[in-house]
């Protein structure tokens, strides 16, 4: 997919570009109302959505459409009708467990202005570039709208390849069978300056505090299973173009694990609002000072 260009918009100032984010929201009405009042009474310039928006009902593919249409749109055109100037700019991703078959649906509200769709798009916030990208590496489930594999051919034990499980689209069985997420961001990447960029993964990168699994002393058929369980293309893509700041979630379990929720690559600062409680995790962050982000559970 070619990367969409930026929407023109006016932008906020660069300096104090407030940004709310959060993920793995899952469907629940009572983290929305939290977002929701949250946006209200703090507005943020910014917020980022970073994947797995809708309910746990994937098999009946029109259920995350009915949740959009019905719940999901109305309450941020709501927002919108209260806050009217002060209503932020909404970037938003889908994850692993949302159905792709839904897609359409928020690009319809993204037509209307209601927030950008940014899986394999860019756009701005002030003078930073924001891209998304939605993709994981093959996991245990079914589900495989959104599983690519990372860098090689390759499934880790107990996973499902991408080329098995459902899907809720049509697909082209060669990209599923050789497409990369490496060749992906590269695609993604192509032609920009990321130094001061904004990503919204819903994968963490592999091997840090934030991809941690509950897995330890599992086997699959004698083989102990690797408890870091992020996108190593991911981790390699950060490490080399050195992007201002990076957005997660996917791994719920990783920061009660490992006690972090942030993480630095080089330069980069690399945040995760995943959370494994039935509160909702908030990471507020400025891009003028990134060192001083905060995560609260609410």
């Amino acid at each position: 997919m070619t990367p969409a260009p930026p929407t023109e918009q006016p932008q906020p100032n660069e300096s104090g570009t407030r940004c709310v984010f959060v993920s793995d929201l899952h469907g629940s009405a009572e983290r929305y109302r939290k977002l929701c009042y949250l946006i209200e009474t703090e507005r943020p310039a910014a917020v980022f959505l970073g994947g797995d928006l809708l309910p746990n009902h994937w098999a009946a593919a029109l259920g995350g459409v009915d949740f959009i249409l019905d719940d999901l749109g109305p309450a941020f055109r709501s927002l919108r009708s209260k806050m009217r100037s002060g209503y932020p700019r909404v970037f938003l991703i889908l994850g692993n467990d949302d159905n792709r078959s839904s897609e359409q649906a928020f690009m319809d509200f993204d037509r209307e202005g209601l927030w950008t769709y940014l899986h394999e798009r860019w756009d701005k916030i002030g003078r930073h570039p924001v891209f998304g990208y939605s993709c994981v590496p093959p996991t245990p489930f079914q589900l495989k709208d959104w599983e690519r594999y990372d860098v090689s051919r390759f499934t880790d034990p107990g996973c499902v390849s991408p080329e098995q499980g459902v899907r809720t689209v049509p697909v082209d069985v060669d990209s599923v069978r050789f497409g990369t997420i490496t060749d992906d961001l590269d695609r993604l990447a192509s032609g920009h300056d990321l130094e001061g960029a904004i990503l919204l993964f819903h994968s963490p990168p592999y091997g840090t505090a934030l991809d941690r699994a509950a897995l330890d002393g599992r086997m699959v058929d004698h083989v102990p299973l690797d408890v870091h369980v992020g996108s190593i293309a991911i981790q390699r893509f950060i490490e080399n173009v050195q992007p201002l700041a990076t957005l997660h979630g996917h791994i719920h379990e990783s920061p009660r694990i490992t006690g972090a929720w942030r993480t630095g690559i080089g330069r980069t600062h690399c945040f995760s609002a995943a959370h494994d409680g039935p509160e909702l995790a908030v990471v507020r962050f400025d891009p003028s000072d990134l060192p001083s982000a905060t995560r609260e559970l609410i």
